[in-house]
């Protein structure tokens, strides 16, 4: 057991380093450490995982607390949920200072500027990753993807196309061949 919560530490602490642009950013290299080199989760749990993190109140990052239970239990998810907010919290600390009086500053603003297309890049390659992992095949990753398009594009609620793509992923997937 100690193993495996230290194996979380040094897993999940450098990745609060990383997650430029919040917890979500994390999402692939979560799943890539996690379900292909640690084989911790199968494809179908880290997902179950995931949309759990999701429909729950709070950061986006419990998703590494959700891991940390399903690998070691209770102090799995202690360790996990340390590893991924301490580091960030306290280096978001001491930057905020900086921040404050830097306000305005060449740097701050190149920084910033510099930083937004990287954000956006791992937010990506997240959604891509969660789309490849979805079973339910083509059907699915076809839903996913026209229920996010209608969501970027419309003002619609997010549970509202979440009902609808069940309701169409049921029925389509009875009467499609598999």
């Amino acid at each position: 057991m100690r193993s495996i919560t230290l194996a979380l530490l040094v897993l999940f602490a450098p990745l609060s380093l990383a997650s430029v642009g919040g917890g979500q950013t994390l999402v692939a290299d979560i799943h890539h450490q996690v379900v292909a080199n640690r084989h911790w989760l199968t494809e179908g749990q880290f997902v179950d995982a995931f949309a759990i993190a999701r429909m729950s109140p709070g950061p986006g990052t419990l998703l590494v607390t959700l891991i940390g239970w399903q690998v070691a239990g209770i102090w799995g998810a202690i360790v996990a949920s340390f590893a991924i907010f301490a580091p960030t919290a306290f280096l978001v600390y001491g930057l905020a200072r900086l921040w404050a009086r830097s306000r305005g500053a060449r740097w701050q603003l190149a920084l910033e500027t510099g930083l937004r297309p990287v954000a956006a890049g791992m937010i990506l390659a997240s959604g891509l990753v969660l789309i490849e992992a979805l079973e339910g095949g083509w059907l699915a990753r076809g839903i996913a993807i026209a229920s996010t398009s209608i969501l970027m594009a419309t003002r619609l609620n997010p549970v509202l196309l979440m009902a609808c793509g069940a309701v169409v992923f049921v029925v389509l997937h009875g009467v499609l061949p598999g």
